[in-house]
């Protein structure tokens, strides 16, 4: 079933249920398929056929919801870009997607495609639909953030996103009608995931343009929303802002989180506030949507569980075959096979990011991880976050996690630093209460038994805030390269 098909089936099971909320505007199921019958209609008239790419520059305002669902109809391929990338770098998207049209936000706030006004699209007759089109046909193409090189594309069937919203629901414990929080960018799978997981239950999708906590509180109140899936340090903007304390959560029954690590101090807070039902770690990426998830963080913060519904993993020696799995106990790269629902099957023209990705009917996902007594999966760091100091393998995350726990300690990223005599030394950047010294954090490190004394800290850098993608991700190689005045 492709996702026209989808969407005509939602709106013919619960047609007055509402779809998509932003502001004033409120769609119902069936509004939302009328107007996405008459949008792909003028983006037709605009000379955007059947597998053709729609480029979007846009916040998650609904015209951009829109959008999406009209070139689904249309049967042509969603390109959502980044509104806070560089100009440089949309534009190489944009020629690399070879896109026909171009969705952009003006000065006054209005959206444009290709120079005509949104609103004046929905003039147009209503496009018959490509029902028929084959489901594994590409959907969507997403950007990877480039953290090496240039993005590369990622092209989405209408199968595996179809199959990413339904496990969505299933394993983040959602419920017919759920109401969500649409900040997560629909340029991330994070974003897309939880507009396709909607459209699927008879949810609504409640549109936040732009990360703002206090105004995300007003929505989790007076939208009374039931599930937030959002990155960790959204969490922690919404849990240590002043007003949530006073905001009326008690709507939010699931919580998920996904993109990065949560340390446990974190998730004690997440709990505090919410006392969710159902509190889940969500391990993926944008190749495959969905590897692994731990449906209980308060018992296990940090875990992530045990491979997904659509995923077999395997932990296998850096760079070596797929065959080569680690012995019981030992830390390996964790990958994926490829005939996951979710997953992609390859990257757009570029081969050579596809040869270092994929191996045998595998995806390396660049992770590193082990597997507990309990046969559940940690994701213990990047391959290439490890830091070597004196022959010693230290991640980054286990130095984190105890640094979170301190009382005075806001946000820390951990990296490693050259060092003469050890290879790398292990760097703490810390955002702290004010007055906040290296001597107290060196003493809680070391009074914690949990962590060698050799991975502590050698050098703390107390900075205002840590670099941060889009989706949330604390941008290390800026750390590491020193682009962060301490």
């Amino acid at each position: 079933m492709n996702l026209a098909a989808s969407l005509e089936g939602a709106a013919a099971r619960t047609p007055e249920r509402e779809a998509l909320a932003h502001g004033d505007l409120r769609l119902t199921y069936a509004q939302l398929l009328d107007q996405t019958t008459r949008l792909a209609g003028g983006l037709a008239e605009l000379g955007l056929k059947r597998g053709d790419r729609l480029a979007a520059v846009l916040m998650n305002r609904h015209e951009c919801v829109r959008l999406y669902w009209a070139t689904q109809w249309l049967g042509a391929v969603f390109v959502p870009l980044s509104w806070r990338a560089s100009r440089d770098d949309v534009d190489y998207c944009i020629a690399d997607a070879q896109a026909t049209l171009v969705a952009t936000e003006d000065g006054d706030g209005s959206v444009a495609v290709s120079g005509t006004a949104f609103g004046d699209l929905l003039g147009a007759d209503a496009h018959p639909g490509g029902l028929d089109l084959d489901e594994r046909s590409p959907s969507l193409m997403l950007y990877t953030s480039g953290t090496t090189g240039r993005p590369k594309g990622v092209p989405r069937s209408h199968r595996a996103d179809r199959a990413g919203g339904i496990s969505q629901v299933l394993q983040h414990g959602l419920q017919f009608g759920d109401r969500t929080l649409g900040v997560m960018p629909l340029y991330h799978t994070m974003g897309m995931h939880s507009l396709l997981a909607m459209s699927v239950s008879g949810g609504c999708f409640v549109c936040q343009p732009r990360w703002d906590p206090e105004e995300a509180l007003w929505l989790i109140e007076s939208e009374r929303l039931t599930s937030l899936y959002l990155a960790p340090t959204l969490f922690h903007d919404l849990v240590t802002h002043p007003a949530s304390r006073a905001t009326d959560v008690s709507s939010v029954e699931a919580l998920a989180y996904a993109g990065a690590a949560m340390t446990s101090a974190l998730v004690q807070r997440c709990v505090a506030a919410f006392a969710p039902r159902m509190f889940v770690n969500h391990y993926g990426s944008t190749e495959i949507y969905t590897f692994s998830v731990h449906r209980d963080q308060a018992a296990k913060p940090g875990c992530a569980g045990r491979a997904s519904l659509n995923a077999q993993l395997r932990l296998v020696r850096p760079g070596s075959s797929p065959s080569d799995e680690v012995a019981s106990g030992e830390e390996g790269e964790i990958v994926c096979r490829l005939d996951s629902d979710e997953a992609f099957q390859g990257y757009w023209h570029r081969p050579d990011a596809d040869e270092k990705a994929i191996r045998d009917g595998w995806y390396y996902t660049g992770d590193m991880g082990r597997v507990d007594e309990d046969g559940d999966l940690w994701v213990v760091g990047r391959t290439d976050d490890m830091i070597i100091s004196g022959g010693e393998n230290i991640h980054p995350l286990e130095v984190e996690d105890v640094l979170a726990r301190h009382d005075r300690v806001r946000e820390v990223a951990v990296v490693g630093a050259p060092d003469d005599r050890w290879g790398h030394r292990v760097v703490a950047f810390v955002v702290a209460e004010p007055g906040t010294t290296a001597e107290e954090l060196d003493a809680h490190c070391l009074a914690d038994e949990s962590l060698a004394r050799f991975k502590r800290p050698r050098e703390y850098r107390f900075v205002e805030d840590l670099p941060k993608s889009p989706a949330g991700k604390i941008l290390r190689r800026m750390l590491r390269g020193e682009e962060v005045t301490a």
